[in-house]
């Protein structure tokens, strides 16, 4: 393929890749996508239509989800008893003595892992950008929040997120696009107990219409954004950026292509992309300028098989943070019908910044999270909430559906030498290219976070009287990770990072890298989409001015 036929090459169509698409070709640059995996048509694909609906999560096709290794992960240690998983059915879920990797849940597909996530829109805390200057910890960000301010807003129009009207640390330059959506009954009983404990609740910044707009109907809160949105509502890439990009003209996209190694040339420039296409072909692509987007575990992967591309620091792949959470489920005496309205529909930004939590360093956020814990059908009910069998089983689950009260926590992850990605020596892909390895080790400083966490999210649940906790699960004894951030970090520095500000590696320039992996810190529990949809924009723009 020529490599006049397109100005950038981008891989990857997730927040990144996707927002870098849509910014690009709206200024008429001629960008071709590569994406692994399939295309989804929300209109078909996702089947919450279906009476099977709470029997499937998302659709994941063939293509759309990756295969990992991870490393031995450490022994559990009876000092943090407290924070383990556990069922009020089946009692502790892990008894192997070691924490256990569950999954790393990343989409391969046009849209990346917006087609999956609930959709929580927040920007970072300023103070979060901060956390070696201020706290010695973690690394600086680049650049501070009012950079970032501007590009916050154009994401936010594109997208068409909800939000309240009262700002917070956060400062604004303009409203948000939509009037936040109303807090179902549920938020509304936990924002009573929440407030009688001296905390705020808020309606949460969601990236789903509360007003139709831009040819996408207003959200009908059936509750399964994890699930796939078959209306469009929720603001996903592929019906926000993508969709305007591929309709720029200037934008084409192939899937099911795999970019198996980078391509570079002894004057310090990337030449392109070696592939395996659809039709299980090689393919060489030359390009003018690279965008990997492939997020924090496949881009320090591709990176690493490229012969340790753009390594000079050799922090490609460390500094890797993962998903601290925790959720804490009861049963209301309440009848609640928590099981309507929409998924995180309501925060509490209390100890979001980095110092908001005594003798402890780093933030965290409590949500409303009974959509997120699986806690809104039938079927779970059946398996975790209500034991036995026969008519005593049936007349206990008539009376309890929809009384489950689920609070979830999510919290900073700070870098430390244990937490990385690498290569597997051993497990290759259908290709033969060694797969990513995600080692991860909470230090003891996560771990009184996490405890933290548990403890206030069991406050806010009994305060909200519920009587009998049902669940309870977290990170202490489980990898489930699905913001994972850090390891191909961005700075000023090219001895102490990889990229500089506008995701550019410091001695190829003409390669750039786009998604979580150049994030410095994770923030106190930020859901970090938009984040990554901001620098985008702000990276794009620097494309354009050249």
């Amino acid at each position: 393929m020529s490599a006049q036929e397109y100005d950038v090459v981008i891989v990857g169509s997730g927040a990144g890749g996707g927002t870098m698409a849509y910014a690009l070709s709206k200024h008429k640059l001629r960008v071709l996508v590569l994406e692994a995996g399939p295309v989804f048509n929300p209109f078909t694909d996702f089947k919450l239509h279906k009476t099977s609906w709470e029997a499937q999560y998302f659709p994941h096709k063939p293509t759309s989800e990756g295969r990992y290794i991870y490393a031995p992960m450490q022994a559990l240690d009876s000092k943090w008893d407290d924070l383990l998983s556990w069922n009020s059915i089946i009692g502790r879920m892990n008894r192997k003595g070691q924490r256990e990797a569950y999954k790393y849940h990343h989409v391969r597909g046009v849209g990346g892992s917006t087609l999956t996530f609930t959709g929580e829109s927040h920007r970072m805390h300023p103070e979060a950008m901060a956390m070696q200057s201020r706290f010695g910890v973690a690394a600086d960000w680049p650049m501070d929040y009012a950079a970032l301010e501007p590009f916050y807003c154009e994401a936010e129009h594109v997208i068409g997120v909800a939000g309240p009207e009262a700002a917070d640390v956060r400062w604004r330059s303009e409203p948000y696009p939509q009037p936040a959506h109303p807090l179902s009954y549920a938020s509304q009983h936990t924002k009573t107990a929440a407030e009688s404990l001296g905390l705020s609740w808020e309606p949460n910044a969601r990236a789903a219409l509360s007003k139709s707009m831009d040819g996408r109907p207003s959200c009908n809160y059936c509750g399964n954004c994890t699930r796939g949105c078959p209306r469009t509502d929720k603001g996903s890439v592929d019906v926000t950026f993508m969709r305007k990009a591929t309709a720029s003209g200037f934008c084409t996209v192939r899937t099911g292509v795999t970019v198996t190694r980078i391509e570079s040339t002894k004057s310090d420039t990337v030449r392109g992309v070696h592939v395996v296409n659809a039709e299980g072909a090689a393919e060489f692509i030359e390009t003018a300028q690279l965008v990997v987007s492939c997020g924090a575990v496949e881009t320090p992967r591709l990176l690493l098989v490229s012969d340790g591309l753009a390594n000079e620091s050799g922090l490609v792949g460390r500094n890797f943070m993962e998903t601290l959470s925790w959720s804490c489920s009861g049963l209301s005496e309440t009848p609640l019908g928590s099981y309507r309205g929409l998924p995180a529909d309501s925060i509490c930004w209390d100890f979001n910044a980095p110092d908001a939590v005594d003798g402890i360093i780093g933030g965290c956020r409590f949500s409303e999270g009974v959509h997120e814990a699986g806690l809104n059908g039938p079927q779970s009910y059946a398996n975790r909430v209500i034991g036995g069998w026969g008519k005593a089983h049936k007349e206990a689950m008539r009376e309890a559906f929809g009384n489950v009260l689920t609070i979830a926590a999510i919290g900073e992850s700070l870098p430390n030498a244990g937490s990385y990605v690498d290569l597997d020596p051993e497990a290759v892909d259908a290709n033969g290219i060694p797969l990513a390895r995600i080692h991860s080790e909470l230090e003891e400083s996560e771990l009184k976070r996490l405890q933290f966490m548990a403890n206030k999210s069991r406050e806010i649940v009994q305060a909200a009287g519920v009587k009998k906790l049902v669940e309870e699960y977290g990170s202490y004894d489980y990898f489930s990770s699905t913001h994972v951030f850090g390891t191909c970090l961005m700075g000023t520095d090219a001895s102490t990072s990889v990229v500089d500000s506008y995701g550019r590696s410091h001695r190829y320039k003409n390669l750039t890298l786009m998604d979580a992996s150049i994030f410095p810190s994770s923030g106190g529990g930020e859901s970090p989409s938009l984040t990554i949809e901001a620098l985008a924009l702000r990276s794009a723009q620097q494309f354009v001015r050249g």
